[in-house]
């Protein structure tokens, strides 16, 4: 890993994953959430604040060092418990069935076995967890997506292997796991930022 990816990159995520205007998507991933939390790709917490009552604690997957130390103040002012348990979603050091639910929020676009982490992610649910979720991905409309495919090279290498190119639901219900609730838009803004702007964002469970 170079520096730009392991000092630059973990800032921009920040300013760009915390936006304002997702926040309303990332309450949405979270309504659901109950007793102890898987989340995957936690960065710099920009969840901490959203999650139910009803969870009493997050353990997080994060393989930044730099995005903990940002979310250190969330964590330090949050009113659930959170702890660092690993640093590769492809690989949980969590046992079967030990999570109630689980989130992954703006992160499959990144991680490199998404599949295994999916896989992980159910294997590690209790039966009857539900998973929520809010990614960019692949957009259905042709001209977006051919310019999702043009620019996902450059996308990966300046932003820590980023993705514009993943089917999200897809993706989630190769791995056995079932949608149960789903919605699909494109971020408010210019006919440009399209490529960067198709979201899903719903609830599944395995």
């Amino acid at each position: 890993m170079g520096l730009w990816e392991a000092r630059v990159v973990p800032h921009i995520v920040d300013r760009s994953c915390g936006m304002p205007q997702l926040e309303p998507l990332r309450t949405q991933a979270c309504d659901g959430l109950r007793g102890r939390v898987v989340e995957i790709g936690f960065g710099s917490g920009s969840n901490v604040g959203l999650y139910p009552r009803e969870v009493t604690e997050v353990v997080a997957v994060e393989p930044s060092d730099v995005a903990w130390r940002l979310s250190a103040s969330r964590r330090s002012g949050s009113s659930v418990p959170v702890s660092r348990v690993g640093l590769d979603g492809a690989r949980l050091p969590l046992a079967d069935a030990s999570v109630d639910t689980g989130l992954v929020t703006f992160s499959l676009c990144t991680i490199p076995d998404v599949a295994s982490a999916l896989a992980e992610l159910r294997r590690v649910l209790r039966p009857g967890g539900t998973i929520g979720f809010a990614e960019h991905g692949l957009s259905p409309d042709p001209s977006v997506a051919r310019w999702q495919h043009r620019l996902d090279g450059l996308q990966q290498r300046l932003f820590g292997g980023c993705h514009l190119t993943r089917d999200i639901p897809r993706l989630i219900e190769s791995a056995g796991i079932t949608i149960d609730a789903l919605e699909q838009s494109y971020l408010p803004g210019p006919a440009l930022s399209r490529p960067w702007g198709y979201l899903s964002v719903g609830r599944a469970a395995s």
